[in-house]
């Protein structure tokens, strides 16, 4: 599992120094590109140097959804997610970028599960609650065929797309709320 605290990638004039933001690889790395979102937060993690506790940025991965999920991003002004999604509305491999409130199907990957609600009515009852959750939840979705099948290996298209959903989640740290 990643999970790293510290980097230095996004300097304080790049970036909302206070803001916490959670970066989370949705998926099951042992369900072949189930696991595309634990490869992309792996490559983010390679491509962040470790600089002080202090850091407004954490990566980590999850195979969980509905409350579990929005209890992780308890204290996070924003989260980044990265999941496979099976939409057949775009080429295997294929990268997108969304706002939580565009997911198409809000029981779509990992956002929730069987026994569990979806990750955009946990985060409601939550904010209900007074909880502190993030204002910005931002997908970054890898078109996925191949989840269901054992295999820690991601398809070709998926694995060529690791590197792009990577710049895509970079991409998004640079970007104001």
């Amino acid at each position: 599992m990643v999970r790293k605290r510290n980097y230095q990638t996004i300097r304080p004039r790049d970036y909302h120094a206070t803001m916490k933001t959670l970066i989370i690889g949705l998926g099951n790395p042992i369900l072949g590109d189930d696991g595309v979102g634990w490869k992309v937060a792996q490559e983010i993690s390679r491509q962040l140097p470790v600089t002080d506790s202090q850091s407004p940025v954490e990566v980590d991965c999850a195979a969980l959804g509905g409350l579990s999920l929005m209890e992780q991003l308890v204290g996070c002004q924003r989260a980044i997610l990265v999941d496979a999604l099976e939409t057949g509305q775009g080429p295997e491999g294929s990268v997108r970028v969304f706002p939580l409130e565009a997911l198409p199907n809000p029981s779509a990957g990992h956002s929730t599960a069987v026994h569990d609600t979806s990750l955009t009515t946990a985060l409601e009852m939550g904010r209900k609650m007074g909880l502190d959750l993030p204002a910005s939840v931002t997908v970054v979705a890898v078109e996925a065929r191949n989840v269901y099948d054992f295999s820690e290996e991601l398809s070709p298209p998926v694995a060529a797309a690791v590197p792009i959903a990577a710049r895509a989640v970079l991409d998004e740290l640079k970007r104001a709320v």
